[in-house]
């Protein structure tokens, strides 16, 4: 390890009071018990070091092996970074990004079966006539770092100059399908495109590897745009799998009401028609409230907001965060551990705030988890009982 940083937290007392964050912006009642503010966990004692640093604007990470990860900068280049910290140099066959505003070359992800067949998968803005759209591509790695047979597999009909919420998250599953997640653009609450099923923007995209539409897709068939999966979301920069194979997203809501979510087939998660936010200016968006018939209830929200980024369940050998959710925050920055039993949020706990913010997070079989940081560093936690 390259430095060490000793993080140092109380020892594990019970406690049932919530996470301290200041006093909301929006005068919202939770629809159900836990919905925000869940008591807060036991304080987990940390270890953390450098992996590796010297990343300018790192995005997304993934691994293609347990001693080299991929890692995308935003700038357009993605490099390989080993166990002992060196990064590689850029990789090449990565197609041109429109790296204005918070787009650019966004998350990576590898195929469940890299060992044979060498996909690789990932998420940019891409310039188009009229701005840039959210995109989705793949690419067969070589072992000389190339990336070979590139295809987009995905890509937005809807241009937008404005640089602003690409969402960007991307899973490919074993059984050949891939999860997007794309953003509202920046529209607000003005703009009605995540309500409208001919547009892919603020949705759940599913489609397979190939680029093709999946037949048990919700809205096969029927009015609306066949690769859509869920609707009403405003930018989501994390998504994950848990232990039963489901897909848990989140996303940044405006002046609170970031949101956790378990998208449903062909349901609407209501933005911008209900929020447990308001607008940055104050006033209420939309309709004015947090639940109405016809929209989902998130999971779990917060206000104030944490940002949220990439996340990861986790499922190394430190028992007491077993199946717990890992996120990234970039503002106030940091870890957030959230415990879930029975589909609803039962404890919160807040990490690292001292690090910044931090974009992206992957869970390693030894119990360590990755922690990419917008500064450039990706460092290494390990929770000690």
């Amino acid at each position: 390890m390259l430095r060490l940083i000793m993080v140092l937290c109380a020892l594990p007392l019970a406690a049932l009071a919530q996470v301290e964050q200041g006093a909301p912006n929006a005068n919202f009642a939770p629809a159900f018990e836990n919905q925000t503010r869940a008591p807060a966990l036991a304080e987990t004692r940390l270890a953390v070091s450098v992996f590796a640093d010297g990343l300018e604007r790192p995005w997304g990470i993934a691994p293609l092996s347990s001693s080299q990860f991929l890692v995308t900068e935003r700038g357009g280049t993605m490099r390989v970074v080993s166990a002992d910290g060196s990064v590689s140099g850029p990789l090449s066959g990565v197609p041109q990004v429109s790296a204005t505003g918070q787009g650019g070359l966004l998350d990576v992800a590898v195929s469940p079966r890299f060992a044979q067949d060498r996909l690789v998968f990932w998420t940019y803005s891409k310039p188009v006539r009229g701005g840039s759209v959210t995109a989705a591509a793949r690419g067969v790695l070589s072992a000389e770092g190339r990336l070979g047979d590139v295809r987009d597999i995905f890509v937005q009909t809807d241009p937008n100059s404005g640089g602003r919420h690409f969402g960007s998250r991307i899973i490919p599953m074993s059984d050949s399908t891939v999860w997007i997640t794309t953003g509202d653009r920046g529209e607000g609450d003005s703009g009605d495109m995540p309500q409208q099923l001919d547009s892919t923007v603020g949705k759940v995209i599913r489609v397979n590897a190939d680029g093709s539409v999946p037949s048990d897709n919700p809205f096969v068939g029927r009015a609306g745009d066949d690769q859509i999966w869920s609707l009403g979301h405003r930018n989501m920069q994390g998504a994950a799998i848990d232990g039963r194979g489901r897909l848990w997203t989140i996303e940044h809501g405006p002046r609170g009401g970031d949101e956790l979510n378990r998208p449903l087939a062909g349901r609407n998660y209501g933005w911008p028609i209900v929020s447990y936010g308001i607008n940055y200016s104050g006033r209420a968006l939309g309709s004015g409230a947090a639940v109405l018939e016809g929209t989902e209830q998130p999971v779990y929200y917060w206000d104030p907001v944490i940002a949220p980024a990439g996340m990861s369940f986790y499922d190394g050998p430190y028992a007491a965060w077993q199946g717990d959710l890992l996120i990234g925050s970039l503002n106030p920055g940091g870890l957030v551990r959230l415990k879930i039993s029975g589909d609803r949020v039962v404890g919160e706990e807040r990490l690292l705030p001292d690090v910044g913010r931090v974009r992206d997070v992957e869970v390693l079989a030894d119990g360590r988890v990755l922690v990419l940081v917008d500064g450039g560093e990706i460092l290494a936690v390990r929770p000690e009982g």
